[in-house]
């Protein structure tokens, strides 16, 4: 242990070094016994600060972390240290104290101020937030603690083992609150689409009420009850649904500080959630220049974590995409009709000859839907101003770039191919939102 000075050692060292300066200003023939002097007086508040940090040994404050398992990428994660004090003599009451974790390099940290007063026989949670940027397994070590001698002239340093590992996830907290939102849309929305006579299975029959459709009244129930009975129809369970999430070169590529494919992989997830919400199957494919997993369709809330779990693992790879392969896949695995959704990038319409085709495939016996993941800093330079002739060079780029884009699109769409086209951060919920809308219209 070695002790750490405090401001107060400084302060008086300071004093006593202006008092002998002053003293041989005044009698300059008393140098050497002024020098004599304060070199006893450092001596003294050396040792002295050696007892004062060593005192505090007894009473050391502990500190315990509570980790989570897993955290979210892209989401400010909370992690808490929880300081707890003995009893204290009156002379260490309160225990000052700092401390510092040994959170990974891999972490962005917003650290509070960690200078803490804290009562004999207290304890007091302290709780900060890490935001990781990719998925990968973390180590924490140990906690460095120093806590302020009785006589506030040291410091007493020394760490706490504290090894703990923990995995960055894809974004479990986006997940959570998606769940939270499927569950209370559903009641009413499903209200709604009954009400409405949306859909093409038969639920049940019920009394004609105002705003009815005419066309849902059923004729023979209406003779034989003797009152008009409408029937009640709601979108229809059990369909499927088919991811294949491109892990090629283009989703290697940093879009607001994470991977294009990190973002991908949240949309996959959230499409799954919902789909499993609503009653469908759910498969899901990652592929590059080959098939490199595949999870058949399958129903049920148990299947979610599953997906979760394979999808953590992969990691995206500077190799191109095979589309047609992918695509071949699904036409060899599913032979039912399903949406099937490709979760990729594009450039322009001479790099994207493959997707097109491979998706042009699909229709009309599938029902295919293209979702790229568009970096809003190309948006941001298109609507820049010209200021001078990098910026015009710059946004002449970005306008081609969106450009070519739309020709894709605009190919895909006249092929019957639907498209959905949002910055990476966004692209989650709209996703969601179309996957409804063709739920709700039976479009599946």
């Amino acid at each position: 242990m070695i002790p750490i000075p405090a401001s107060r050692f400084y302060w008086l060292l300071g004093l006593g070094s202006a008092a002998a300066l002053a003293i041989v200003a005044f009698i300059p023939s008393a140098f050497n016994l002024v020098l004599g002097g304060l070199l006893a007086w450092d001596l003294v508040l050396i040792v002295l600060v050696a007892i004062d940090a060593y005192r505090v040994k007894a009473h050391r404050v502990t500190a315990k972390r509570s980790l989570p398992s897993r955290l979210s990428i892209g989401r400010a994660n909370p992690i808490e240290l929880t300081l707890e004090t003995g009893k204290l003599p009156k002379a260490f009451s309160p225990a000052i104290l700092r401390w510092v974790d040994s959170i990974p390099t891999e972490l962005e940290t917003d650290l509070p101020n960690n200078l803490l007063r804290l009562e004999g026989q207290r304890s007091l949670p302290v709780t900060y937030r890490v935001l990781p940027r990719r998925r990968c397994e973390l180590n924490w070590d140990k906690i460095q603690l120093r806590q302020l001698g009785p006589w506030r002239l040291a410091w007493h340093d020394w760490k706490v083992d504290q090894p703990q590992t923990t995995k960055v996830y894809p974004d479990l907290v986006g997940l959570r609150e998606l769940t939270i939102k499927l569950s209370l849309q559903s009641a009413g929305n499903l209200r709604q689409l009954k009400r409405q006579g949306m859909g093409t299975e038969f639920s049940e029959l019920r009394e004609y009420g105002s705003g009815d459709d005419l066309r849902f009244i059923d004729w023979k129930a209406t003779a034989r009850r003797g009152r008009p009975l409408v029937r009640v129809l709601e979108p229809e369970q059990e369909q499927t649904v088919l991811i294949l999430l491109d892990r090629g070169r283009l989703m290697t590529a940093q879009v607001m500080e994470q991977q294009r494919f990190d973002w991908g992989v949240n949309a996959a997830l959230s499409l799954a959630l919902a789909g499993l919400n609503r009653g469908d199957r759910v498969g899901l494919g990652v592929f590059d220049k080959s098939m490199h997993c595949w999870m058949p369709p399958e129903q049920g809330p148990s299947h979610l974590p599953k997906m979760l779990e394979r999808l953590s693992a992969i990691q995206p790879e500077l190799v191109e995409p095979d589309y047609l392969g992918a695509v071949s896949t699904v036409l060899k695995q599913q032979t039912r009709r399903a949406l099937v959704v490709i979760i990729t990038d594009i450039v322009d319409e001479t790099a994207s000859a493959e997707l097109i085709g491979s998706l042009v495939r699909l229709s009309p016996r599938y029902l295919p839907f293209c979702v790229t993941l568009r970096d809003p800093k190309i948006d941001q330079q298109a609507q820049a101003p010209e200021t001078d002739l990098d910026n015009a060079y710059r946004r002449a780029v970005a306008l081609d770039l969106l450009r070519q884009r739309q020709l894709v699109f605009a190919k895909l769409q006249k092929q019957g191919v639907m498209v959905l086209d949002a910055p990476a951060a966004q692209v989650s919920d709209d996703l969601v939102a179309r996957y409804l809308r063709l739920k709700a219209r039976n479009r599946l």
